[in-house]
């Protein structure tokens, strides 16, 4: 990728990305795929307003680059596409982040051996009636 001093990449993704076209009152262009700077991270590129060429389904590893207010170039390997729109909205799934920083909290040990004893209940059709009996039915 050669960028003059006025390019600024947006976003790098690795892998097979999907391209979704959006039509409607405002047209757009979604790509959805794996950021080639932190695999376990999935971004999702929405232009806008779209105007432009016509992408495939999917693209292999592509980058995106603003060239200029309100366009962006978008590449794949060999093939360059030029896009015009409005808005661009950069979304970042960052729950794996999330869920590695904050562990899950363990039930409290009531709550475990309740749940264990009625669990021991319910596997017995005697407990199964008690169950019910004790839940009103």
């Amino acid at each position: 990728m050669s960028e003059t001093p006025t390019d600024s990449l947006i976003a790098a993704f690795c892998g097979t990305v999907r391209c979704t076209p959006e039509t409607g009152a405002s047209p757009g262009l979604t790509l959805r795929g794996t950021s080639a700077a932190d695999p376990a991270e999935h971004l999702i590129l929405s232009f806008i307003g779209a105007s432009g060429a016509e992408l495939p389904a999917t693209l292999d590893a592509p980058s995106v680059v603003a060239v200029g207010v309100h366009r962006y170039r978008i590449e794949s390997g060999p093939r360059r596409w030029l896009i015009q729109a409005r808005a661009l909205h950069l979304h970042r799934d960052v729950r794996a982040a999330f869920l590695q920083a904050i562990p899950p909290r363990r039930a409290p040990l009531g709550k475990r051996l309740f749940w264990r004893a009625v669990l021991s209940l319910a596997r017995r059709g005697a407990g199964l009636r008690l169950l019910s009996a004790l839940r009103g039915r």
